[in-house]
Protein backbone atom coordinates (compact mmCIF):
# COMPACT_ATOMS: atom_id res chain seq x y z
CA UNK A 1 0.00 0.00 0.00
CA UNK A 2 1.37 3.32 -0.35
CA UNK A 3 2.44 5.68 2.16
CA UNK A 4 -0.53 8.02 2.27
CA UNK A 5 -2.98 5.23 3.26
CA UNK A 6 -0.96 3.76 6.40
CA UNK A 7 -2.55 5.77 9.20
CA UNK A 8 -6.01 4.90 7.55
CA UNK A 9 -8.42 3.52 9.85
CA UNK A 10 -9.36 0.67 7.15
CA UNK A 11 -6.47 -0.92 7.45
CA UNK A 12 -6.73 -2.32 10.69
CA UNK A 13 -10.38 -2.88 10.27
CA UNK A 14 -9.11 -5.03 7.35
CA UNK A 15 -6.86 -7.38 8.87
CA UNK A 16 -9.11 -7.72 12.36
CA UNK A 17 -11.85 -9.32 9.63
CA UNK A 18 -9.57 -11.39 7.75
CA UNK A 19 -8.22 -12.71 10.37
CA UNK A 20 -11.24 -13.54 12.37
CA UNK A 21 -12.49 -15.74 9.88
CA UNK A 22 -13.05 -19.74 10.80
CA UNK A 23 -14.44 -21.93 7.90
CA UNK A 24 -14.74 -24.90 10.08
CA UNK A 25 -16.25 -22.22 13.00
CA UNK A 26 -19.58 -21.33 10.46
CA UNK A 27 -20.70 -17.35 12.17
CA UNK A 28 -19.41 -18.20 15.45
CA UNK A 29 -22.72 -17.37 16.93
CA UNK A 30 -23.72 -19.60 20.29
CA UNK A 31 -26.71 -19.35 22.23
CA UNK A 32 -25.98 -18.86 26.30
CA UNK A 33 -27.24 -19.52 29.50
CA UNK A 34 -29.60 -16.25 29.41
CA UNK A 35 -30.48 -15.38 25.57
CA UNK A 36 -30.35 -17.30 22.82
CA UNK A 37 -29.07 -16.65 19.09
CA UNK A 38 -32.62 -16.14 17.78
CA UNK A 39 -32.59 -13.02 20.64
CA UNK A 40 -29.16 -12.33 20.03
CA UNK A 41 -30.17 -11.58 16.08
CA UNK A 42 -33.05 -9.98 16.87
CA UNK A 43 -31.75 -7.14 18.67
CA UNK A 44 -29.14 -6.62 16.11
CA UNK A 45 -31.29 -6.24 13.23
CA UNK A 46 -33.68 -3.90 15.44
CA UNK A 47 -31.08 -1.77 15.57
CA UNK A 48 -30.23 -1.70 11.88
CA UNK A 49 -33.64 -1.60 10.46
CA UNK A 50 -34.92 0.77 12.61
CA UNK A 51 -31.51 2.55 13.90
CA UNK A 52 -33.44 2.04 17.74
CA UNK A 53 -32.03 3.52 20.28
CA UNK A 54 -30.40 1.47 23.42
CA UNK A 55 -33.22 2.18 25.46
CA UNK A 56 -35.56 1.00 22.90
CA UNK A 57 -34.28 -2.23 23.05
CA UNK A 58 -33.48 -2.11 26.77
CA UNK A 59 -37.39 -1.87 26.89
CA UNK A 60 -38.54 -4.46 24.18
CA UNK A 61 -35.74 -7.13 25.16
CA UNK A 62 -35.23 -6.62 28.97
CA UNK A 63 -31.42 -6.09 29.06
CA UNK A 64 -28.70 -3.85 29.69
CA UNK A 65 -27.15 -1.77 28.18
CA UNK A 66 -23.71 -3.39 28.67
CA UNK A 67 -25.64 -7.17 26.93
CA UNK A 68 -26.64 -4.96 23.78
CA UNK A 69 -23.82 -3.56 23.24
CA UNK A 70 -21.83 -6.65 23.64
CA UNK A 71 -23.85 -8.92 21.91
CA UNK A 72 -24.18 -6.31 18.66
CA UNK A 73 -20.44 -6.31 18.44
CA UNK A 74 -21.05 -10.15 18.45
CA UNK A 75 -23.46 -10.59 15.66
CA UNK A 76 -21.64 -8.34 13.67
CA UNK A 77 -18.48 -10.31 13.89
CA UNK A 78 -20.78 -13.57 12.90
CA UNK A 79 -22.12 -11.79 9.39
CA UNK A 80 -18.55 -10.56 8.87
CA UNK A 81 -17.13 -14.14 9.19
CA UNK A 82 -20.43 -15.33 6.46
CA UNK A 83 -18.28 -12.72 3.86
CA UNK A 84 -17.09 -15.92 1.76
CA UNK A 85 -20.24 -16.90 1.69
CA UNK A 86 -22.55 -13.74 0.91
CA UNK A 87 -20.42 -11.70 -1.03
CA UNK A 88 -22.23 -12.40 -4.73
CA UNK A 89 -19.08 -13.90 -7.37
CA UNK A 90 -19.44 -11.81 -10.43
CA UNK A 91 -19.82 -13.42 -13.83
CA UNK A 92 -19.47 -11.62 -16.89
CA UNK A 93 -21.73 -10.83 -18.90
CA UNK A 94 -21.78 -13.54 -21.94
CA UNK A 95 -21.27 -12.40 -25.32
CA UNK A 96 -24.52 -14.16 -26.42
CA UNK A 97 -26.88 -12.03 -23.80
CA UNK A 98 -29.80 -10.68 -24.92
CA UNK A 99 -30.45 -8.25 -21.91
CA UNK A 100 -30.85 -4.66 -23.45
CA UNK A 101 -29.18 -3.16 -20.61
CA UNK A 102 -26.27 -5.05 -20.76
CA UNK A 103 -25.84 -6.85 -23.76
CA UNK A 104 -23.60 -4.04 -25.06
CA UNK A 105 -21.02 -4.47 -22.49
CA UNK A 106 -19.74 -7.98 -22.67
CA UNK A 107 -17.13 -9.26 -20.03
CA UNK A 108 -18.38 -7.02 -17.89
CA UNK A 109 -18.68 -7.90 -14.27
CA UNK A 110 -20.53 -5.37 -12.78
CA UNK A 111 -21.36 -1.33 -12.10
CA UNK A 112 -18.99 0.67 -9.26
CA UNK A 113 -19.51 3.67 -7.53
CA UNK A 114 -19.65 5.34 -4.16
CA UNK A 115 -21.83 6.74 -2.01
CA UNK A 116 -21.56 8.40 1.34
CA UNK A 117 -22.44 7.05 4.80
CA UNK A 118 -23.13 9.86 7.84
CA UNK A 119 -21.02 9.41 11.12
CA UNK A 120 -20.74 11.26 14.46
CA UNK A 121 -17.16 12.48 14.98
CA UNK A 122 -14.79 13.92 17.55
CA UNK A 123 -15.27 17.94 16.71
CA UNK A 124 -11.50 17.93 15.90
CA UNK A 125 -11.57 15.29 13.18
CA UNK A 126 -14.96 16.93 11.47
CA UNK A 127 -12.77 18.62 9.09
CA UNK A 128 -11.32 15.37 7.18
CA UNK A 129 -14.61 13.41 7.40
CA UNK A 130 -16.78 16.33 5.53
CA UNK A 131 -17.68 15.85 2.07
CA UNK A 132 -18.25 18.63 -0.96
CA UNK A 133 -22.07 18.99 0.26
CA UNK A 134 -21.13 19.76 4.07
CA UNK A 135 -21.55 16.77 5.30
CA UNK A 136 -19.36 14.41 8.01
CA UNK A 137 -19.76 11.34 6.24
CA UNK A 138 -17.52 8.17 5.62
CA UNK A 139 -16.68 7.61 1.66
CA UNK A 140 -18.02 3.68 0.87
CA UNK A 141 -17.13 2.22 -2.40
CA UNK A 142 -19.47 -0.01 -3.73
CA UNK A 143 -19.07 -2.81 -6.98
CA UNK A 144 -22.78 -4.73 -7.86
CA UNK A 145 -23.66 -7.08 -9.89
CA UNK A 146 -25.91 -7.19 -12.72
CA UNK A 147 -28.78 -8.52 -10.53
CA UNK A 148 -28.00 -6.13 -7.64
CA UNK A 149 -25.90 -8.32 -5.61
CA UNK A 150 -22.48 -6.38 -3.82
CA UNK A 151 -19.84 -8.32 -5.39
CA UNK A 152 -16.71 -5.92 -3.02
CA UNK A 153 -17.27 -2.88 -0.79
CA UNK A 154 -14.65 -1.09 0.92
CA UNK A 155 -15.77 1.62 4.00
CA UNK A 156 -13.59 3.87 5.58
CA UNK A 157 -12.37 6.68 3.72
CA UNK A 158 -13.21 9.85 5.25
CA UNK A 159 -16.08 11.96 3.30
CA UNK A 160 -13.47 14.07 1.66
CA UNK A 161 -11.37 11.92 -0.03
CA UNK A 162 -12.23 11.53 -3.92
CA UNK A 163 -13.63 8.71 -5.32
CA UNK A 164 -10.86 8.18 -7.66
CA UNK A 165 -8.16 7.94 -4.34
CA UNK A 166 -10.74 5.37 -2.89
CA UNK A 167 -10.79 3.23 -5.92
CA UNK A 168 -6.90 3.38 -6.03
CA UNK A 169 -7.17 2.22 -2.96
CA UNK A 170 -9.50 -0.83 -3.23
CA UNK A 171 -6.76 -2.09 -6.61
CA UNK A 172 -3.85 -1.55 -3.99
CA UNK A 173 -4.95 -3.42 -1.15
CA UNK A 174 -3.93 -7.48 -0.66
CA UNK A 175 -7.20 -8.28 0.28
CA UNK A 176 -8.59 -5.52 -2.33
CA UNK A 177 -10.65 -5.39 -5.11
CA UNK A 178 -9.25 -7.34 -8.55
CA UNK A 179 -10.05 -6.67 -11.55
CA UNK A 180 -9.08 -9.99 -13.90
CA UNK A 181 -7.09 -8.43 -16.95
CA UNK A 182 -8.20 -10.50 -19.61
CA UNK A 183 -12.24 -9.66 -18.31
CA UNK A 184 -11.06 -6.21 -19.05
CA UNK A 185 -11.68 -5.45 -22.53
CA UNK A 186 -13.06 -2.71 -22.77
CA UNK A 187 -12.16 0.77 -21.18
CA UNK A 188 -10.30 4.04 -21.59
CA UNK A 189 -8.43 3.21 -18.20
CA UNK A 190 -7.90 -0.17 -18.31
CA UNK A 191 -10.72 -2.39 -16.95
CA UNK A 192 -13.26 0.74 -16.08
CA UNK A 193 -15.25 1.45 -18.97
CA UNK A 194 -16.13 5.41 -17.88
CA UNK A 195 -19.08 7.48 -19.69
CA UNK A 196 -17.88 10.33 -21.94
CA UNK A 197 -17.59 13.59 -19.95
CA UNK A 198 -19.01 17.10 -21.42
CA UNK A 199 -22.18 14.82 -23.10
CA UNK A 200 -25.81 13.78 -21.42
CA UNK A 201 -25.46 11.18 -19.43
CA UNK A 202 -27.87 10.46 -16.61
CA UNK A 203 -31.41 8.50 -17.24
CA UNK A 204 -33.46 12.31 -16.22
CA UNK A 205 -31.68 13.33 -19.39
CA UNK A 206 -33.46 10.83 -21.88
CA UNK A 207 -37.28 11.36 -20.45
CA UNK A 208 -39.84 12.92 -22.34
CA UNK A 209 -39.34 11.59 -25.74
CA UNK A 210 -35.35 12.82 -25.54
CA UNK A 211 -33.02 10.70 -28.07
CA UNK A 212 -29.32 11.00 -28.28
CA UNK A 213 -27.93 12.91 -31.30
CA UNK A 214 -23.98 11.86 -31.51
CA UNK A 215 -22.47 8.17 -30.87
CA UNK A 216 -21.14 9.94 -27.22
CA UNK A 217 -24.25 10.53 -26.11
CA UNK A 218 -25.83 6.94 -27.56
CA UNK A 219 -22.82 5.27 -25.39
CA UNK A 220 -23.31 7.45 -22.00
CA UNK A 221 -27.56 6.94 -22.15
CA UNK A 222 -26.31 2.89 -22.81
CA UNK A 223 -24.17 3.40 -19.90
CA UNK A 224 -26.36 5.10 -17.70
CA UNK A 225 -29.17 2.10 -17.93
CA UNK A 226 -26.07 -0.59 -17.10
CA UNK A 227 -25.09 1.55 -14.35
CA UNK A 228 -28.30 2.41 -12.82
CA UNK A 229 -28.09 -1.09 -10.99
CA UNK A 230 -25.48 0.28 -8.57
CA UNK A 231 -27.87 3.30 -7.71
CA UNK A 232 -30.95 1.26 -6.96
CA UNK A 233 -28.59 -1.21 -4.52
CA UNK A 234 -27.70 1.93 -2.57
CA UNK A 235 -31.32 3.23 -2.40
CA UNK A 236 -32.76 -0.38 -1.22
CA UNK A 237 -29.67 -0.62 0.85
CA UNK A 238 -30.36 2.78 2.54
CA UNK A 239 -34.52 2.57 2.26
CA UNK A 240 -34.15 -1.31 4.30
CA UNK A 241 -31.63 -0.04 6.67
CA UNK A 242 -32.24 2.77 8.54
CA UNK A 243 -29.20 2.94 10.72
CA UNK A 244 -27.14 4.43 7.16
CA UNK A 245 -29.43 6.76 6.39
CA UNK A 246 -28.49 9.22 9.67
CA UNK A 247 -25.59 9.35 12.36
CA UNK A 248 -25.13 6.72 15.21
CA UNK A 249 -23.62 6.90 18.12
CA UNK A 250 -21.12 4.42 17.10
CA UNK A 251 -17.83 5.27 16.47
CA UNK A 252 -16.76 5.48 13.12
CA UNK A 253 -14.54 1.97 13.33
CA UNK A 254 -17.95 -0.32 14.42
CA UNK A 255 -19.96 1.83 11.70
CA UNK A 256 -17.79 0.99 9.10
CA UNK A 257 -18.42 -2.83 10.03
CA UNK A 258 -22.20 -1.90 10.33
CA UNK A 259 -21.97 -0.63 6.45
CA UNK A 260 -20.25 -4.10 5.45
CA UNK A 261 -22.68 -5.99 7.67
CA UNK A 262 -25.63 -4.02 5.98
CA UNK A 263 -24.48 -5.27 2.17
CA UNK A 264 -23.76 -8.74 3.29
CA UNK A 265 -27.23 -9.13 4.66
CA UNK A 266 -28.29 -7.02 1.63
CA UNK A 267 -27.31 -9.96 -0.71
CA UNK A 268 -28.89 -12.99 1.30
CA UNK A 269 -32.29 -11.11 1.34
CA UNK A 270 -31.73 -10.81 -2.70
CA UNK A 271 -30.30 -14.06 -2.65
CA UNK A 272 -32.94 -16.21 -0.79
CA UNK A 273 -36.42 -14.29 -1.83
CA UNK A 274 -37.05 -14.78 -5.58
CA UNK A 275 -38.85 -11.36 -5.55
CA UNK A 276 -37.75 -8.71 -3.04
CA UNK A 277 -40.49 -6.67 -2.05
CA UNK A 278 -38.43 -3.32 -2.38
CA UNK A 279 -38.06 -4.23 -6.17
CA UNK A 280 -41.45 -2.47 -6.38
CA UNK A 281 -41.05 0.31 -4.24
CA UNK A 282 -37.58 1.22 -5.54
CA UNK A 283 -38.44 3.84 -8.10
CA UNK A 284 -40.71 5.89 -5.39
CA UNK A 285 -37.50 5.92 -3.24
CA UNK A 286 -35.72 9.42 -3.41
CA UNK A 287 -32.10 9.26 -5.06
CA UNK A 288 -28.75 9.82 -3.10
CA UNK A 289 -28.64 13.69 -3.09
CA UNK A 290 -0.25 -0.06 -2.07
CA UNK A 291 2.41 -2.77 -2.54
CA UNK A 292 4.05 -2.76 -6.34
CA UNK A 293 2.57 -5.57 -8.12
CA UNK A 294 4.20 -8.66 -9.15
CA UNK A 295 5.19 -9.37 -13.19
CA UNK A 296 2.96 -12.34 -12.58
CA UNK A 297 0.01 -10.89 -11.06
CA UNK A 298 -2.71 -11.44 -13.09
CA UNK A 299 -5.01 -8.21 -12.03
CA UNK A 300 -5.26 -4.88 -12.15
CA UNK A 301 -3.86 -2.72 -9.78
CA UNK A 302 -3.64 0.56 -11.41
CA UNK A 303 -6.21 2.81 -13.54
CA UNK A 304 -4.11 4.66 -15.71
CA UNK A 305 -5.65 6.12 -19.29
CA UNK A 306 -4.97 4.38 -22.15
CA UNK A 307 -5.42 4.69 -26.11
CA UNK A 308 -6.20 1.38 -26.47
CA UNK A 309 -9.23 1.47 -24.26
CA UNK A 310 -10.19 5.05 -25.34
CA UNK A 311 -10.54 4.03 -29.11
CA UNK A 312 -12.61 0.90 -28.11
CA UNK A 313 -15.01 2.88 -26.36
CA UNK A 314 -14.88 4.88 -29.81
CA UNK A 315 -15.61 1.94 -32.12
CA UNK A 316 -18.26 0.98 -29.10
CA UNK A 317 -19.91 4.41 -29.26
CA UNK A 318 -20.33 4.16 -32.78
CA UNK A 319 -21.59 0.92 -33.24
CA UNK A 320 -24.27 1.39 -30.55
CA UNK A 321 -25.44 4.40 -32.27
CA UNK A 322 -25.79 3.20 -35.76
CA UNK A 323 -27.73 0.09 -33.81
CA UNK A 324 -29.89 2.85 -32.53
CA UNK A 325 -30.64 4.24 -36.29
CA UNK A 326 -31.17 1.44 -37.71
CA UNK A 327 -34.20 -0.03 -34.95
CA UNK A 328 -35.96 3.80 -35.15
Amino acid sequence: MKDDDQNFPWNEIEEELGACWDPQDGSGLKPTKHMLVDEQVAMCLNIFAHHAKNRVIQWNFGQSRSTISKYVHIVLKAIIRLNQFLYKTPTPTAEDSTDQRWKWLKNCLGALDGTHVKVRVDSNQQTRFRNRKGNVTINVLCVCSQDAQFIYVLSGWEGSAADSRVLKSALSRPRGFKVPAEDAGYSNAQGFLAPFKGQRYHLNDWREGRHPTNPRECFNMRHSVARNVIERCFRMLKNRWAILRSPSFYNVRTHNVIVLACCLLHNLIRHDNAHDPLDDEIENLVPEPVEEPTEDDPTIRTIESSEIWTLFRENLAAEMFNDFRCGR
